[in-house]
């Protein structure tokens, strides 16, 4: 049996801090079936919470996994951990105990206002160099920071490694069990790899849905996943270990983020006899892309997808100049988010607070090159939506490309609002409509919210547009989806029901908030 839990968060926004005045709390990966409002996306299912205010979230759970929630208004992230726990969950034949172990990285861009953003991007040092990469990686909160490289400068006893406050996260464990760890990343670019020393790792669940057991040494993670690994201790006892988390995809100089397995009975301080594992290269593309195609559902916990689609949507991934700006885009259309929030504006009839021209649903694949830098002179702007009829069969598809530097395409990990989805297929290179689809996986496909599309490369899922509401389709990397990469989707508008007051107060909904 299930236990259904009905989640209720009272949100306090105090606002101290001038960049992080507003704000609006999405719960990643829970579904709000029947409480879109709910979804906490400033823009598509309300307005944001301002200083001062409380807003109350109130939804049903519907299913067990580890998931997580953080703020969603402009370039803001607060997040955490959330486990929904089953007592139909699939049982090993070994003791398991529980580690919740979540990565972040602590990023320049926290708190970035657009407008900031827009300014520091009209500026050509700023062209995608270090003001993106993380200035850390912290492991359950904890890491090491570079006091020196603090602007301004730290104070000695702010920035002080000695202080038992500053140490890094232990986690202790006995020698000779089994433990399921839930490993969670929100991080605003970065793309990591993670591993504990001397130790195998069996990947169990990804996203909140069972998968296909197999082992890796390094587990590969991008921005909103969520996996569980099952470690057996059963290395020397007599020691501590490292758990280590590294930046790939990206050269990056972003130390790691380090923490300590503890062994009982050794003390949870007492560093471990060796250097840190180095981990994988930032450029080893073929090891991200295996893992990715090794996921496949558990055995009993196949929900086979429709077997055809109703509709098919490609979404070319590009890097653009709009305007004079720096802005990514999708099939060269760069997102913005409406001041009238979508699901407000459909309900009440104010179709006029965004564009009702669709966007392209493709572009032109015989001519289009993805290995080369594209002019994309003709990139625009625009805040329409695609329009899904209820209960339909869509399959997405991502392409990636060159960005605006030669010989460069970023890794792009899309988190799909209000739905699971069927992953597809993986490939290498310029998606083939005629052909790749021969080679979808429709036997024993994951079910996940949040995806990688790999560089130079193209991801394929599909999902059932049965969720009345408004979603967001975007890029999880903070800056991308800031700057121009997602999309929404519309489904079975006229099924949502009467929408609360407290989602109003923004835009051409300040008449419809009643206190």
């Amino acid at each position: 049996m299930i236990n259904i839990p009905i989640a209720e968060a009272r949100i306090r926004q105090i606002g101290t801090q001038p960049f992080t005045a507003n704000t609006a709390i999405h719960w990643h990966g829970i579904r709000q079936i029947g409480t879109p409002w709910f979804d906490g996306t400033e823009g598509f299912t309300q307005c944001p919470i301002l200083p001062g205010d409380t807003f109350v979230y109130k939804f049903v759970v519907d299913r067990p996994g580890t998931y997580l929630y953080h703020a969603h208004y402009g370039n803001a992230k607060r997040r955490r951990a959330i486990w929904i726990h089953s007592r139909s969950a699939p049982r090993w034949r070994i003791p398991i105990l529980l580690l919740i172990i979540m990565i972040e990285a602590s990023s320049l861009l926290i708190g970035i206002t657009r407008a900031r953003l827009n300014k520091l991007l009209d500026c050509p040092q700023f062209l995608f160099s270090g003001l993106w990469e993380p200035q850390s990686l912290l492991i359950q909160g904890k890491g090491r920071f570079d006091c020196s490289a603090a602007n301004p400068p730290m104070k000695a006893d702010v920035c002080n490694n000695t202080n038992p406050e500053c140490s890094l996260y232990s986690t202790t464990v006995v020698p000779g069990k089994t433990y399921r760890l839930r490993i969670s990343s929100l991080t605003a670019l970065s793309a990591l790899s993670f591993q504990i020393e001397g130790h195998n790792m069996t990947v169990v669940e990804a996203d909140g849905h069972y998968v296909e057991p197999f082992v890796v040494k390094n587990l590969f993670i991008y921005s909103g996943e969520t996996y569980s690994v099952l470690v057996y201790t059963d290395q020397d006892p007599a020691r501590n270990y490292w758990v280590t988390t590294n930046v790939v995809s990206r050269n990056a100089t972003t130390p790691p983020g380090l923490a300590v397995l503890n062994y009982y009975p050794n003390h949870p301080r007492r560093s471990p006899p060796t250097i840190p594992p180095s981990g994988p290269m930032w450029n080893d593309v073929d090891s991200r892309f295996n893992q990715s195609v090794a996921i496949r559902a558990r055995k009993g916990h196949v929900y086979s997808p429709p077997a055809t689609s109703d509709r098919v949507i490609v979404l070319l991934n590009t890097q653009n100049r709009v305007n004079g700006k720096t802005r990514w885009s999708v099939n060269n259309v760069s997102y913005d988010i409406p001041h009238t929030p979508y699901l407000i504006a459909l309900k009440e009839n104010l179709l006029h607070t965004f564009s009702q021209t669709p966007p392209p649903e493709g572009y032109d694949f015989a001519n289009y090159d993805i290995k080369v830098v594209q002019n994309n002179t003709n990139a625009t702007t625009s805040d329409a939506i695609y329009r899904l009829q209820l209960n339909s069969t869509v399959d997405i598809v991502l392409q990636n490309a060159n960005t605006m530097n030669p010989n460069n395409s970023e890794t792009h990990p899309w988190h799909l609002h209000g739905h699971d989805f069927w992953v597809l297929g993986y490939g290498k290179g310029k998606f083939d409509p005629i052909n790749d689809p021969k080679k979808y996986n429709l036997v024993d496909p994951i079910m996940k919210n949040t995806v990688p599309v790999h560089p130079f490369g193209w991801t394929a899922f599909r999902f059932k547009a049965d969720n009345p509401g408004v979603w967001a389709f975007h890029c999880h990397i903070e800056s991308h989806f800031f700057m121009g990469m997602g999309v929404a989707f519309e489904e079975g508008i006229e099924r949502v029901g009467k929408l609360p007051s407290s989602i109003m107060g923004c835009g051409e909904t300040k008449h419809l908030l009643k206190p």
